[in-house]
């Protein structure tokens, strides 16, 4: 079956094109984040931080042979800190979805997800130097790093909303779903491997 409707002439093209790219520039520059979306993903992400260490040095830290107890609540504690992530996740964006109207695949992956790189290198170091700490019995250590990596996640996602607002083309992409669920399959695996390892 032929398409029967003419080509259009290429000057009508390219104006189409023109005004498709101003109406998605307009449209990032309305949309607008839910009150206290930042401070929201960023405590969601320290309480997280923080209670994969706890948890981790209850569950199997330096000192083995832990008992069955504390094993249940170092599970406990670990799941209920992805738990408060997951639930904080999932109200900012129905929130914003709420608010704006449109879903937006890169604010889902690279500000609440921490997909951005930014975030990525910020949240595995405070993990890794939270960790470190509570294995160390530095309880401090584990509370400052849970609060600087939630801080330097927010922010990251701070910075990724400003440049998608200045040029929604290059960045309103988000990771594929695929390589989200990769990436969560990896996370249960070692959480999995954590607690059969204790």
């Amino acid at each position: 079956m032929e398409n029967s409707e003419p080509l259009p002439a290429p000057e009508d093209a390219a104006a189409a094109l023109i005004e498709a790219e101003a109406s998605r520039t307009h449209l990032a520059g309305t949309l607008a984040l839910p009150s206290f979306f930042y401070a929201a993903i960023g405590a969601a992400v320290a309480v997280q931080i923080a209670t994969a260490a706890i948890g981790g040095d209850l569950l199997g830290g330096p000192q083995l042979g832990r008992n069955a107890d504390d094993q249940g609540w170092a599970l406990a504690i670990l799941l209920g800190g992805v738990a408060v992530f997951a639930l904080v996740a999932a109200i900012q964006l129905v929130r914003f979805r709420q608010l704006n109207g449109v879903w937006l695949g890169g604010l889902a992956s690279r500000v609440v997800l921490g997909t951005a790189p930014a975030a990525s290198i910020s949240y595995a170091f405070a993990l890794g130097a939270s960790i470190w700490g509570a294995f160390n019995g530095v309880r401090w250590l584990v509370a400052v790093c849970a609060v600087a990596g939630g801080a330097a996640y927010a922010l990251s996602g701070r910075r990724w909303w400003r440049r998608y607002q200045g040029d929604p083309a290059s960045h309103s992409r988000g990771e594929s779903a695929g390589w989200i669920a990769i990436l969560g399959a990896l996370a249960v695996a070692g959480v999995v491997l954590l607690v059969l390892g204790a």
